[in-house]
């Protein structure tokens, strides 16, 4: 009997999502993924053109792992206020859980290793709804870049510790919101 492939879309993503996260950007490389599948690294190249391939698909794994979250956490919010909380604070757990694979989606990466604008579409949908749901139809696409560039610089500074002067970072988090939802609802 022939041995079981051990090169599958699954597989390789599990092992690029693996390593991402145990070691950074950096140490996702075709070598690392096929050490970590008990491949020659070769063999990856019938799956994956090169390591912009490869960190495309870490990338586009992260933005529907996200983008699910973020999409289950609306479906549980009737208030758009309250939606866009919760949203921010589901982005924000990720973050710090996955720290690496979050930089995928939101740091600078080469054009043929950014996730494909189907992947990012997918993880902007509840974004996009509970932005609509807070400032108008008009507004939504405005409101929904506004509230995830916030979230991202506080988020990314937050997990670099650049909030050094003391104070409850927490506390800094709801402040913020607060003031961004109250800036961003439409008048009634």
């Amino acid at each position: 009997m022939p041995a079981p492939a051990k090169v599958t879309p699954d597989a390789l993503r599990a092992a690029a999502r693996a390593i991402l996260e145990r070691e950074g950007q950096h140490g996702l490389t075709m070598q690392a993924v096929a050490a970590e599948l008990g491949v020659r690294a070769p063999s990856l190249y019938k799956h994956l053109r090169d390591r912009d391939a490869l960190v495309r698909l870490a990338a586009e794994d992260v933005a529907a792992e996200l983008g699910a979250r973020m999409d289950r956490v609306l479906a549980a919010e009737t208030d758009a206020s309250e939606a866009v909380r919760a949203i921010a604070a589901s982005a924000r757990r990720y973050a710090r859980e996955h720290p690496h694979g979050y930089g995928l989606i939101f740091g600078p990466l080469p054009e043929p290793a950014r996730a494909r604008g189907s992947a990012m579409e997918g993880a902007s949908t509840a974004i996009l709804e509970a932005a609509r749901r807070l400032s108008g139809e008009g507004r939504s696409l405005e409101s929904a870049r506004t509230i995830t560039a916030w979230m991202h610089g506080f988020v990314s500074m937050e997990i670099a510790g650049a909030f050094r002067l003391g104070g409850s970072v927490d506390d800094a988090w709801e402040y913020g919101l607060d003031h961004l939802i109250r800036g961003l609802t439409a008048p009634a």
